[in-house]
């Protein structure tokens, strides 16, 4: 018998179905021995489509619950088209804003255009028509993490603990407990020391005191000379005189350079709660944590920092860092925590930058505010970011000449030299993306 093609098998399917669907019993056995003779169909597939031609069945294709109609002719599905919304002019300025902003998530950014776009605007750092400007003040943070996924594959590398447990009177210092602490209410931080060893433990080496508020995430970081108890004390009493409310609560980790009696003494004189976290449990510490890396290592790296230019260069770069992330980098808060069976479900706060947390704070008196206020208004983000950047450069050049072998995976992406011009592009000389105006 001569093998039927596809179409011959469809016309001769409707002729018959006709038939079969009209039919009595004894007839439709007839009509079905004969079609399956023709087809060359089995006589189970062959009864299913004479019975269901031109109607639309319920099917599981692959996996899928579809609805297939059939005797239809299938037409090619049209991909549909949308015209883009968010075009090159957008692209380009979005990447500018997001090398100013430090590289943060879509989700800070958003906030940081809606805060700062003006600001740059007003220093002329940015010039954007009027539909360009309306676009990037209503683009979600899902779209920019979109428009931005090519830019954060960037090879990261986690640093060492080098806390060293404190004597006996750690255990006079209590645990902290949050019955003690009002963590809505400025002035409460937790405190932590980020070594720069650079892989080397031998010799003494610079460390950094990082320094966060709870409340607000006001962040203050100072370089020390070494972990001894005299300069963290002094460099956490610079960073006192710096913050915009009174300190009320220290929380520490277990280290030697906090669990001592000159700053329990302090504390005590001062009326500070002075509370420690668990061993081995760096989640009660996570606020200052988290900000070792954020803005700590992100700045300044993992290389090895030890001599007295090392240590001025870096506390020349933390005075501006504290301008550019408390007053422009928008940072979330965790607000609620749920688990629903083996998931756990995180809520978080609007994006908001330190600055306008300590803002909206009552605590805060009017006077610091109107203070902070006139500051913010003189500082220009692009600026600092630019500052920062050259600061940068000269430590890193310092540090690489130092050893002939630095392992190239300790290099941190914001190490890499930067032409002076573009200097707020912490990922290279990408001057594609810069407006030429700039």
């Amino acid at each position: 018998m001569k093998q039927l093609t596809f179409k011959e098998r469809q016309i001769m399917t409707k002729a018959f179905a006709q038939r079969y669907q009209q039919a009595t019993k004894k007839q439709k056995t007839l009509i079905l021995n004969q079609f399956c003779s023709s087809t060359g169909y089995a006589r189970a597939y062959a009864s299913f489509l004479l019975h269901n031609w031109g109607r639309k069945v319920k099917l599981t294709i692959k996996g899928v619950r579809t609805i297939y109609e059939f005797g239809t002719s299938k037409k090619k599905r049209t991909k549909r088209y949308r015209p883009r919304l968010y075009d090159e002019r957008v692209d380009k300025v979005l990447k500018q804003l997001w090398y100013i902003a430090d590289g943060i998530c879509g989700k800070r950014l958003a906030q940081f255009i809606r805060d700062t776009l003006h600001t740059l605007e007003r220093f002329e750092e940015i010039t954007v028509d009027y539909e360009t400007r309306s676009k990037l003040l209503t683009i979600s943070p899902a779209t920019i993490d979109r428009h931005m996924a090519s830019e954060r594959k960037k090879s990261q590398l986690k640093g060492r603990s080098t806390t060293k447990p404190g004597t006996l009177l750690k255990h006079q210092i209590p645990i902290r407990t949050f019955s003690q602490w009002d963590e809505k209410k400025p002035g409460f931080v937790e405190i932590d020391l980020v070594s720069h060893e650079g892989g080397f433990f031998e010799g003494d080496n610079i460390y950094t005191l990082d320094v966060t508020d709870i409340c607000t995430t006001w962040t203050e970081t100072r370089a020390i000379k070494n972990k001894a108890q005299r300069w963290t004390f002094d460099a956490l009493q610079h960073i006192i005189t710096n913050l915009p409310f009174t300190l009320l609560g220290i929380d520490s980790d277990n280290g030697s350079e906090f669990i001592n009696y000159h700053l329990l003494r302090y504390c005590l004189q001062h009326k500070l709660t002075f509370t420690r976290s668990r061993e081995y449990r760096k989640n009660d510490n996570c606020f200052v944590e988290q900000k070792n890396f954020s803005i700590v290592r992100r700045t300044v790296g993992y290389y090895r920092y030890d001599t007295d230019e090392e240590l001025q260069l870096l506390n020349n770069i933390y005075d501006i860092l504290r301008l550019y992330t408390n007053f422009f980098l928008p940072t979330m808060r965790l607000k609620e925590k749920s688990r629903i069976g083996s998931k756990v479900k995180r809520l978080y706060d609007k994006p908001i930058t330190p600055f306008k947390r300590v803002l909206q704070h009552p605590t805060v008196s009017k006077v610091v505010k109107k203070k902070l206020k006139y500051l913010y208004q003189t500082l220009n983000p692009a600026q600092l970011k630019r500052d920062l950047i050259k600061l940068q450069n000269r430590l890193f050049s310092i540090a690489e000449s130092k050893s002939k072998y630095i392992d190239r995976k300790q290099k941190h992406f914001l190490s890499l030299p930067i032409d002076e011009h573009y200097a707020y592009l912490p990922f290279g000389s990408l001057t594609d993306h810069v407006h030429q105006d700039i």
